[in-house]
């Protein structure tokens, strides 16, 4: 009796994994401004790498001394296999948003931003060289799941704001690059020093600004009023919802809910599910955790967006090396 290769278990492909660790080696090493280093990664591996762009997070795995990714695992749980492994043989890693993908060239472009050797990854990029060996952990071109990890879901809308500090601006700039042509809106980016404003493609309609901090402002410090000005003296607020409204009302009690959550567990993300609410305006809010609470805070409480029209993420934490 024959049996059809279609009823055998063993002929039945395997979904790939959203996410997969790629093997590849530093090609290029470029100091764009004093706190920003880009980092082009190359090899046959990244053929398959995900190309959706936008504010895509990946994981960039560091080499240890000595044994360098000899005991990364493979394969789909590997950040459960990671986890189980002997303290010393666990990979560093952390998180970072991809700022361009060439596939044709097998090539991958990351950002970092450089603060001397207080975390591995900056410590990592200040001493890059072209040959060093790294996996990044990213998402797969020929997988259903590959847009995960992607953050900007602004719907139809007609404004749309971005706004957050310098381990935002990849991010920012990368979303900015794929604006249609008729956006319109503004980008407001907080970055270290007057050398750190990077080169960027954006529609005509969507004002770009570089806030650069002076005499130890700390973060936040800047950015904060500038959005706050940018909304006051644009016809947003007349199109957002009233702040009176009982459907406002309802959004500041879950935004209170939310962050009481974020309070007790240390993680302030928040990411409508699906797209956003389609209307007028749309935020989209990364950096330091605490200054991005307050600017969500003021467009949900003082500005009357629904809460679902604000994409917001705490990137990293005064005090914590990252937010995983």
């Amino acid at each position: 009796m024959l049996t059809s290769l279609a009823a055998s278990p063993e002929a039945v492909p395997r979904p790939r994994p959203a996410y997969r660790g790629f093997r590849a080696a530093v090609a290029r090493v470029e100091r764009l401004t004093p706190h920003f280093t880009r980092v082009t990664f190359a090899g046959d591996d990244l053929a398959s790498f995900g190309t959706a762009g936008l504010d895509q997070r990946v994981k960039v795995v560091l080499p240890l001394p000595e044994i360098g990714f000899a005991a990364f695992p493979e394969g789909d749980d590997w950040f459960g296999a990671w986890r189980q492994l002997p303290a010393e043989e666990r990979n560093p890693f952390r998180t970072y948003t991809i700022r361009a993908v060439r596939p044709e060239l097998h090539e991958v472009d990351v950002d970092f931003v450089a603060h001397g050797d207080t975390g591995p990854g900056s410590a990592w990029a200040t001493r890059a060289q072209p040959g060093d060996e790294i996996v990044l952990v990213g998402p797969d071109e020929l997988s259903e799941g590959r847009t995960i990890g992607i953050d900007w879901r602004p719907g139809d809308v007609d404004t749309v704001l971005l706004a957050g500090d310098e381990t935002a601006a990849p991010a920012i700039c990368a979303i900015l690059e794929s604006l249609p042509a008729d956006a319109s809106g503004a980008a407001i980016i907080e970055v270290p020093s007057a050398d750190d404003v990077l080169p960027v493609r954006a529609p005509v309609g969507v004002e770009v600004r570089w806030l650069p901090r002076v005499h130890e402002q700390s973060h936040g410090e800047r950015l904060v009023p500038a959005v706050r000005d940018w909304v006051a003296r644009t016809c947003w607020l007349r199109d957002c919802a009233d702040p009176a409204s009982a459907a406002a009302e309802s959004s500041r009690r879950t935004l209170a809910e939310l962050e009481s959550a974020a309070d007790a567990d240390g993680i302030l993300w928040d990411v409508p599910e699906g797209t956003s609410l389609d209307g007028d305006c749309y935020a989209w809010i990364a950096g330091e955790a605490s200054v991005i609470k307050a600017l969500r805070r003021f467009l949900v409480q003082d500005a009357g967006l629904d809460r679902r029209q604000v994409a917001f993420m705490g990137y990293w934490r005064r005090g914590r090396a990252e937010l995983d």
